[in-house]
Order: C-alpha cells, then structure tokens, then sequence
C-alpha cells in the first residue's frame, strides 16, 4: 500500500527500507569542500594580518630611531624642575640670592628690584606663602643691594 508521499503503510508500521526522507543530506565531498573554503579563508586572514604586522614593524623602528635621537636631543632640564634643588645655607651668598630671586648675580638694582616683587607677589605671607621664604626672599634682596652699592 503506497501513498502519495511514496512511503508504503502496512497497518501501522512503516518498513525501513521504504522511508526515503526528504531532508537533505550531506555527502563527504561536499563537506570537504566546505571546510577547505573556511580553512583558506582562515590562512589568508593570518597572512593578511602577519604582511599588517610586519610592514608595522619595518615603520616603527625608523620612528623608533628618530623619537630616541630626539629625545637625547633634548635637555635634561626639560624633564626635571628648573628649581634649584637642594636646601639653603647657612650664611647667604650672592649665588644663593641670584637664585632665590632667579637673576644674574651682576644684575642691576631695578632687575633686582623687580625680581623681588614678583616673587613676593607669589610667595606673601598675607597671601598664603610662608613667613620663612618670604623672610630668605628679603634677605637675598638685601644682600644684592647692599653689594650693589659699593
């Protein structure tokens, strides 16, 4: 007894032998063709980005070379504070209040003058700043024109 879906019915079983599915199966070919497709599609991926990474590499170390030679170029001071490191001494000496007040030691009276207000603009203690700066500021002013004078 066969019906129209070609699957013959004896009562209630179906034989094995006479179901033929209609889904679709894979052969061994075609599965193989699948997969080497994705497989080379994976090895130019790793090949396109291997030929990236190389040609980055051959760009870096020039740039390498001219950041590291530009670097050495520049001066120290550049990376450090341009503050005078270190503490003050005991007696004050012309070379200590050039640099307190970050003028030559030879300058003239109204560079000193000017020197010193600026600073204590910065460093009053009515504006924040500290009673012994602005005391070692004073002093270095002294002593400059007071070697001024002579």
């Amino acid at each position: 007894m066969a019906n129209a879906s070609g699957v013959t019915m004896e009562g209630e079983t179906m034989r094995s032998t006479d179901y033929n599915p209609q889904s679709y199966i894979r052969s061994d070919t075609e599965i193989d063709k699948r997969l080497g497709g994705t497989l080379i599609a994976v090895g130019l991926g790793v090949a396109a980005a291997s030929f990236a990474g190389r040609y980055a590499f051959q760009l870096w170390k020039p740039l390498g070379l001219v950041l590291s030679q530009t670097v050495k170029k520049m001066p120290t001071s550049a990376f450090s504070s341009h503050f005078y490191k270190g503490g003050f001494e005991q007696k004050m000496t012309k070379r200590e209040a050039s640099l307190i007040l970050g003028i030559s030691p030879t300058s003239a009276k109204s560079k000193v003058r000017d020197a010193h207000r600026r600073i204590m603009v910065l460093n009053h203690p009515d504006k924040g700043g500290s009673p012994y700066m602005a005391a070692k500021i004073n002093e270095a002013k002294d002593l400059l024109d007071k070697d001024l004078r002579h």
